[in-house]
């Protein structure tokens, strides 16, 4: 009997120990202390969101020489990614059309804000109909806290095309086939066009950013065609040398600028960072990946002097057995960690366009025209992002990720915003 105690306490003892040594934790790291880059989860991580609306098919993009103005979709022709409803109005999305339906009025509103920019949106109402696109617009769209630009019957105190509340644009009845608002937001100046003509003009106090919004008010207005182009962004790379950028050459790294002018990163872990800081912006630049399936990020709000403590937007190319919509390594355009990429719409070796947004919490990338993240960090403030919502200005760091990378980065720009 004594024996069979003896054997029953050392087995529970052995399988104490087991699990015990099972669930013992490693030590935390200090906040500053160096962190790889991407092997190592942040302390206080929000799960990461999947997106929904990932597209089935091959996406559309912008010809060339809009990409090359900085143009970019706010709507993929058949999803609502990177808009909000608000309001009852039933909205749908297809074959490239936006439309809403129902008894009570509403707004469609895009999750990003925009200062300074050009916006053009196609539109096709019946005689008579009434809407209208906001921009510089607050959440709930109010007059007060936007610029509205009317679509109404010339008849109507504000005919399509007038800047309601300041200018009456003059315009004849409308055929029922498409036509265009071209607006642009500069400052406290918003021009109008329809149709490539100039019809309306106004300068005064106005919001300085905020959303861009449709709006439906009974009537059965259709829009297509809704892009938009960030203004105002400056040059970081001159395409002569590494001026405006501070060098890490302790690291395995190499950054350097190649004969065409390009800014080009081989050869380790390494990073480059701009001197200047950067917290609400739009950052416009040409990416191209020289190696297969090469890694590499642009991290903003980071940090200055970190070990790459920042925000990441990923720079990887590949996707899982032949499908775009299964990036490996969060995907060229996801918010690493946080959200991946929707889509891989860049190949390696060939040039592609990317527009980075930082807006509050709230985070967006295009890849070629077409958005492929829209985050919102919902994490209590923490003066590394890593481990938490960093509202305040950070320095851009671009990433040299392991010696079989080899990426080339050309006609980077950025722009701090302008205050709500």
């Amino acid at each position: 009997m004594r024996d069979l105690v003896n054997r029953a306490w050392w087995t529970a003892a052995i399988a104490l120990l087991v699990l015990t040594a099972g669930c013992e934790r490693p030590p935390e790291a200090p906040v500053d202390e160096e962190v790889v880059v991407e092997d190592e989860a942040p302390e206080e991580a929000q799960p990461q969101e999947t997106v929904p609306d990932a597209p089935a098919v091959e996406v559309s993009t912008l010809p060339d020489e809009e990409l090359a103005e900085g143009w970019v979709l706010l709507f993929d022709e058949s999803t609502f990614f990177g808009w909000e409803v608000a309001g009852e109005a039933q909205w749908r999305a297809s074959e490239g059309i936006l439309a809403a339906g129902g008894a009570a009025p509403g707004l469609l509103v895009t999750r990003a804000r925009f200062a300074d920019f050009e916006l053009a949106v196609d539109f096709r109402a019946p005689e008579g109909a009434r809407g209208a696109v906001l921009v510089r617009a607050d959440e709930e769209g109010t007059d007060e806290g936007s610029v509205r630009v009317g679509i109404a019957p010339p008849a109507a105190d504000w005919p399509t095309g007038s800047i309601v509340g300041h200018v009456a644009a003059e315009t004849e009845t409308l055929a029922e086939t498409w036509h265009t608002l071209s607006l642009a937001a500069e400052g406290e100046r918003i021009t109008v066009a329809l149709d490539g003509q100039p019809v309306a003009e106004h300068a005064g106090a106005m919001p300085g950013r905020g959303h861009v919004a449709l709006v439906f008010e009974g009537d059965p207005i259709e829009y297509r065609n809704i892009k938009l182009r960030p203004l105002g962004l400056a040059s970081i790379f001159n395409g002569e040398d590494l001026s405006g950028w501070t060098t890490y050459p302790e690291m395995e790294g190499d950054f350097f600028v190649s004969e065409e002018g390009w800014l080009r990163a081989q050869g380790g872990r390494g990073q480059l960072e701009t001197e200047g800081a950067y917290g609400d912006f739009v950052m416009q630049l040409e990416v191209i990946c020289n190696s297969e399936e090469a890694n590499s990020g642009v991290f903003f709000r980071c940090i200055p002097g970190s070990t790459m403590d920042g925000y990441e937007s990923q720079i990887h190319n590949g996707f899982e057995e032949g499908d775009r919509t299964r990036p490996t390594d969060a995907g060229t355009g996801g918010i690493f960690r946080r959200q991946d990429a929707r889509y891989v719409v860049a190949d390696d070796f060939e040039w592609f366009h990317k527009t980075i947004l930082a807006d509050g919490p709230h985070m967006a990338v295009w890849v070629d025209g077409y958005q492929v993240s829209s985050w919102t960090d919902t994490r209590d403030p923490d003066p590394n992002p890593r481990r938490g919502l960093r509202l305040e200005p950070g320095t851009i760091m671009l990433q040299a990720h392991d010696p079989e990378m080899d990426v080339s980065f050309r006609n980077l720009e950025i722009i701090e915003q302008a205050p709500r």
